[in-house]
């Protein structure tokens, strides 16, 4: 009886140590993920596992020779002293093909008593697997984005239809005729945010399990389990979740193996019921490179497309960012970042922020003066060289008059008063000699230029409202 206490009591003991061990490493995995990035850590360092301990050694395990040696090469030196840091009796680390060195089962030791107890073990260790499981099938997924909810987006013209169905997948998802939902557009228009509120909104009860991953991701996952021979493991987590929400499925095209993955793990939900949300930078049918049935299957469900954005939804989701901040951002500056920065919300987004963080840290007033010495990096990428048909045209759209009432002989006030600013913003904005200037303006004679750039400088000295608006044209136009 005694030795089978002894025999169970040493299990015990080992897995204690194990424990611990476990728990060192658990920190030691966070550092380096940290340290070298998602994609790197998954394809190199998730597969490491903990072999023994010997006086002042650890092994660690890895399932090839060529991922032993390439870690080896990359990552020794850096082990090494991350497991000191946490154990200082740790000084070397010892890399080796192999598997996680399992507790010894006490039924080893030749005692016939010691059965129960390592039926006990046996049951503690189909536990332990199965919460590993559970985990695995968790940490598949990327985590979901708490800001980027149904309620941080800004509806507008351009997104409404994909806003409508996202709302409606994750109400109900599964829905006929929206599995799968297809979301598509540019880059920045929000895609991933409605993706995020979906898989927020599904998990929010707790009831229904979401995997959310970019395909560059899905790829990675899927050349790890081929080269670790998990492969089928990996099918199973997928093949288990209630929705499966893929990011960005353009990064498949040419990707032959992982399409045809894909493609089966595709069907598999599908057929189960399960819901399945893709978003790509095109729509299925132009998405050349992806293989035929893939493109096929794809387009089969709902697919909503997110335009490119107005200036009134570029408005609103500047307001709703800058309301959200409680810095106050002047309307002249959200007019200037609404219509220098067009083809991205991210982008968009980015700059408010950063002229936020500079508000705050330094306590200055927002101003366009501080937006174009903040920003100067973001709006030296949108550089362009102005020409006097674009001056032209934005004045026009600011006081909502007709491009043509720029080469007219009208002199009513309304439409004068706006050609002389064109005149001065394209003598200042441009090379162009006013005789040159004065053509472009109707044939008008240079000497009408010279006088339409006196009487707007006159104005923006003894009028401040006015003096803004030239401002804003001209920071518009000039940045």
């Amino acid at each position: 009886m005694t030795g089978e206490l002894s025999g169970y009591d040493a299990v015990a003991e080992a897995r204690s140590v194990r424990n611990v061990l476990d728990i060192h490493w658990s920190r030691i995995c966070s550092r380096l993920q940290a340290e070298v990035g998602e994609v790197e850590y998954r394809t190199w360092l998730k597969q490491i596992s903990i072999g023994p301990v010997d006086g002042d050694e650890i092994t660690l395990n890895l399932p090839t020779r060529f991922l032993r040696d390439w870690v080896r090469t990359q990552y020794g030196d850096r082990l090494s002293a991350l497991w000191n840091a946490e154990l200082p009796s740790i000084r070397r680390v010892e890399l080796q093909v192999g598997r996680a060195d399992p507790v010894a089962d006490p039924a080893a030791a030749g005692d016939e008593g010691g059965s129960a107890d390592a039926a006990q073990v046996a049951a503690v260790d189909e536990r332990v697997a199965e919460a590993r499981s559970e985990l695995s099938r968790h940490d598949l997924a990327a985590p979901l984005d708490p800001r980027f909810t149904f309620d941080t987006f800004v509806v507008g013209k351009p997104n409404e239809f994909a806003y409508a169905c996202a709302r409606r997948v994750a109400e109900r998802p599964s829905s006929p005729g929206f599995n799968p939902l297809f979301l598509y557009g540019g880059v920045g228009l929000g895609k991933t945010h409605l993706m995020h509120a979906i898989g927020s909104e599904l998990t929010r009860g707790g009831k229904v399990s979401v995997a959310y991953m970019s395909a560059e991701k899905f790829m990675y996952r899927f050349i790890a389990a081929i080269r670790s021979q998990s492969t089928m493991e990996f099918k199973e987590q997928l093949r288990s979740v209630d929705v499966l929400m893929i990011d960005d499925l353009q990064f498949l095209i040419g990707k032959d193996n992982t399409q045809e993955e894909f493609f089966h793990t595709f069907n598999a939900l599908v057929d189960a019921g399960r819901q399945i949300v893709v978003s790509a930078d095109k729509s299925p049918s132009d998405l050349s490179g992806l293989e035929d049935r893939l493109r096929t299957r794809l387009g089969c469900g709902m697919v909503a497309d997110i335009h490119a954005t107005t200036f009134e939804l570029r408005i609103s989701i500047l307001e709703s960012k800058a309301a959200a901040s409680g810095v106050a951002v002047p309307a002249k500056v959200l007019e200037f970042l609404a219509h220098k920065i067009t083809s991205n919300v991210r982008e968009l987004e980015g700059a408010l922020n950063r002229l936020i963080a500079h508000a705050n840290l330094f306590g200055r007033p927002v101003t366009l003066e501080a937006t174009q010495d903040v920003l100067h990096d973001i709006l030296k990428a949108h550089d362009r060289r102005v020409t006097i048909e674009e001056i032209q045209r934005k004045v026009a759209e600011h006081w909502n008059i007709r491009l043509t009432d720029m080469s007219s002989a009208r002199r009513a006030r309304a439409v004068a008063r706006p050609r002389q600013v064109a005149m001065y913003l394209a003598k200042q904005l441009t090379s162009r000699s006013l005789p040159e200037i004065g053509r472009k303006f109707g044939n008008r004679d240079h000497t009408t230029v010279m006088h339409a750039v006196a009487r707007v400088t006159e104005l923006m000295e003894r009028d401040t409202a006015f003096a803004e608006d030239v401002e804003l044209l001209r920071r518009m136009l000039e940045s």
